[in-house]
């Protein structure tokens, strides 16, 4: 019954999504005409509409810490990741940060929307079999986003958990992006349940997925930090949180 229950509800769901997409690839092109702020003021509508869409197939996402953020203001937010769905999420509840994302460039090919977002909006893709690059271009987005005072979000740990366990972190991406935007304060971010939507690759959507996104509080710059430390901080921050979360689920979630 509960398999049935899931497609029931995915269906119409993934009828959301696809027509989401590409009304949005549509529109972003349009609003693109006028201009990058226009981008993303459209960018932003299609990751909340997303997130309505996934709602169809009853998942939702209890949110804790956003208060942490001040609207308007810059950041680096150092991520867990677990599921496509992670960009969306944070780009729909950071609306007013604006907040860029260090993706691979797998992402931006032929996905409506999404590739076109990752390309046009000054986001990083970056080839990860050419370090040098990678590089390179994390600093320039880091570098572009303390010019504008939008954000950053990076996952460190390369890709994404299947399971929502929390992976190594691969250091050097992040400390570039520190590096190179000196004057962004540091929120730490943990997400938990993300990778219960895709553990069927969407075929089906888990009915009545709960997702957890907590932001820490910001760590203030300073000159001479040790960036490794600084994000040693951060990993250590999102695996506690997800300790505390894994002894303590949501309502209708599994432990």
């Amino acid at each position: 019954m509960k398999r049935i229950r899931d497609w029931f509800f995915t269906i119409p769901a993934l009828i959301g999504i696809g027509g989401t997409l590409v009304l949005f690839e549509i529109l972003g092109r349009l609003s693109l005409l006028r201009g990058l702020s226009s981008f993303e003021r459209t960018m932003t509508t299609l990751q909340r509409v997303l997130l309505k869409a996934f709602g169809i197939a009853g998942t939702s996402i209890s949110v804790k810490g956003a208060d942490n953020l001040e609207p308007d203001a810059g950041y680096i937010l150092i991520s867990n990741h677990q599921s496509l769905l992670d960009i969306p999420i944070l780009g729909g509840l950071l609306s007013s940060n604006i907040p860029k994302f260090i993706a691979k460039q797998e992402l931006a090919r032929r996905i409506p929307s999404v590739s076109l977002y990752l390309n046009k909006g000054g986001n990083g893709v970056i080839d990860r079999r050419d370090r040098d690059q990678a590089l390179d271009i994390i600093a320039e987005v880091g570098r572009e986003a303390q010019r504008r005072r939008v954000s950053v979000v990076i996952f460190p740990e390369g890709t994404r958990s299947r399971d929502g366990t929390l992976g190594a972190f691969r250091s050097a991406g992040a400390k570039a992006l520190l590096e190179a935007a000196p004057n962004l304060p540091i929120i730490p971010t943990a997400i938990d349940g993300s990778w219960r939507v895709m553990e069927n690759n969407f075929l089906p959507i888990p009915y009545g997925t709960k997702v957890r996104v907590r932001f820490g509080e910001p760590i203030a710059r300073h000159v001479g930090e040790d960036p490794a430390k600084v994000i040693a901080e951060c990993r250590n921050w999102i695996e506690g949180t997800l300790e505390e979360w894994r002894v303590s689920p949501l309502a209708g979630e599994g432990a």
